[in-house]
């Protein structure tokens, strides 16, 4: 079965123009199957302030208001995912720019408000990868901004991590499926403030250990619970490290293991 890599990448990347470039140019030479997923680094919250439009955050995370849902979309589906088609194209990588709306890939329902509201903040609800690999079949990588659908004309912000993890799982019946989550650390780190102490694999009893003992916390927990998920599904490979990771045998990362 072939290897289909889905690599999400973060604001590290996202925020420094020749990092992205770079990257770009690496990921463009990866051979096989591709889908990229990204968010909006800070560019969301540099447009947000410059139209005066005040930025909510609850526990690391947005709360989306309709001003803001529409900032996001001019973001994250507009410059950012436009941005990064056409560096790729540059690099004789074929690709096209997708929301969750286009193809009907990416279905979710408004978050229910329980002691917080998020706004027009999206949870999946099912993931259709028809035009996606039709598109992968014609050697044309996909790529997705963080932005689902409700089928009934409302887009919703999503979770970057939670759509790579939810294509991953959706491809698994056609491909070898590899997810890759890339951020500014090296890894899973034992201390936070030393970059060489990558945890170098985490399974289910050593994840409840790391997170009891608070080493594990915070942003890190709802990446790592959506990495579990996606092997509990069938993708064959989760890892989070620095986006080297792809290219570079020797690179440290951590690998997650069910």
């Amino acid at each position: 079965m072939e290897t289909l890599k889905v690599v999400k990448i973060s604001g590290n990347i996202i925020d420094n123009d020749a990092e992205l470039t770079s990257f770009l140019k690496e990921f463009a030479s990866l051979n096989g199957p591709k889908i990229l997923v990204h968010g909006g680094g800070k560019l969301a919250t540099e447009l947000s302030n410059k139209m005066n439009v005040p930025v909510k955050m609850i526990d690391g995370r947005r709360v989306t208001d309709a001003e803001t849902l529409e900032i996001i979309m001019m973001v994250y589906a507009g410059k950012i995912n436009k941005n990064i088609v056409a560096k790729l194209q540059s690099f004789g990588c074929n690709s096209v720019g997708f929301s969750g709306a286009d193809g009907n890939t990416i279905i979710a329902k408004k978050r229910p408000v329980s002691t917080v509201d998020y706004g027009f903040v999206g949870d999946v609800v099912k993931v259709d990868i028809m035009v996606s690999k039709l598109l992968l079949n014609n050697n044309i990588t996909n790529i997705f901004s963080a932005i689902s659908h409700d089928q009934k004309g409302q887009l919703l912000n999503t979770n970057a991590d939670t759509i790579a993890s939810e294509l991953a799982i959706a491809f698994t019946e056609f491909y070898q499926v590899e997810l890759y989550y890339c951020f500014e650390k090296n890894g899973v780190l034992e201390s936070i403030d030393d970059n060489d102490s990558v945890i170098e694999q985490i399974n289910q009893e050593t994840y409840q250990k790391l997170k009891k003992s608070g080493i594990i916390n915070e942003g890190m927990i709802p990446k790592l619970d959506n990495c579990f998920y996606a092997l509990e599904k069938n993708v064959s490979k989760v890892c989070i490290g620095k986006s080297n990771m792809l290219f570079d045998q020797q690179s440290s990362y951590t690998t997650i293991q069910n």
